[in-house]
């Protein structure tokens, strides 16, 4: 007897390119719309006349050069390559997904990064929104950004609008001490001035990285910026500092004044008791 004869599986790399560049349903069916915001957020996102489309993706992984933590001084030129490299390449994929799926933005961007001793790894995950007035779209291309949906309707009220995200990151080696140094300073309480040094190089050289990418998106400035800095748990005398932000921009001729409401929770997150213990 013959054994039964199986279709060939196709290859990760073939079902990873046509995820990138095929829309997840055929042109002209019925697709459910996908999001990870909350209800309050998606209500906000209807009240300017946008909607969610669907809940889109992007990572990349990007290897380090063997050998580039152990020892040298200044910035490890193949960390913070590597890192610029992984997140753009996740960034792109996010966008292209949100672009065929017919998105003209991702919102509520969440960030995974880890840094390995060899390779870095990102992670993008969004929600793909749109105007739901087809005569109000936009006629540039797909911005991200890691904004709430809740802070882009208001952003987008007060007359600004998001560009994209951008980010820097650094890693930089602490100069290490003499032996001599390190005993005589064993019993001292004094400053380590070769990490707080290091620190403030890994960070001037990240926050201008990220403020190079806001201007070449034409933006106004990085808002919502989120920082990750210390030192690497795999090399004692490396350091990093990473920053993230929303770039964005005035698209109206003055910006427009917002005027807030105060509002009262409901839901009391204190413990709650039984009134029976009080007598």
């Amino acid at each position: 007897m013959s054994a039964p004869s199986s279709s060939p599986r196709p290859s990760l790399k073939d079902e990873v390119r046509q995820a990138l560049s095929a829309p997840s349903a055929p042109a002209g069916t019925t697709r459910a719309m996908t999001s990870d915001l909350s209800i309050d957020e998606e209500l906000n996102l209807h009240s300017i006349g946008w909607e969610p489309v669907e809940l889109v993706s992007g990572v990349s992984l990007h290897s380090i050069p063997y050998g580039y933590w152990n020892w040298g001084q200044g910035e490890i030129v193949g960390a913070s390559s590597a890192h610029a490299t992984a997140f753009a390449n996740a960034t792109a994929r996010m966008l292209r997904e949100a672009g065929t799926a017919g998105g003209h933005g991702v919102v509520g961007v969440h960030i995974e990064r880890a840094i390995h001793p060899t390779h870095v790894e990102i992670s993008l995950v969004g929600t793909a929104v749109r105007p739901v007035d087809s005569t109000r779209r936009l006629e540039r291309s797909v911005f991200a950004s890691d904004l709430s949906a809740r802070d882009f309707t208001m952003l987008m009220i007060a007359g600004w609008e998001p560009l994209g995200l951008a980010s820097g990151a650094s890693f930089v080696f602490a100069p290490r001490r003499s032996m001599s140094s390190t005993i005589q300073q064993q019993s001292q309480n004094i400053e380590l001035t070769n990490f707080t040094e290091a620190m403030y190089s890994a960070r001037e050289a990240a926050m201008q990285r990220m403020q190079e990418v806001a201007i070449e998106m034409n933006g106004t400035g990085v808002v919502d910026v989120k920082v990750q800095e210390g030192p690497m748990s795999f090399a004692s005398h490396a350091v990093g500092f990473v920053a993230l932000g929303t770039v964005v921009r005035l698209a109206t001729p003055t910006h427009q004044l917002i005027h807030p409401t105060m509002v009262v929770s409901l839901n009391d997150s204190s413990p709650a008791f039984d009134a029976q213990t009080l007598s």
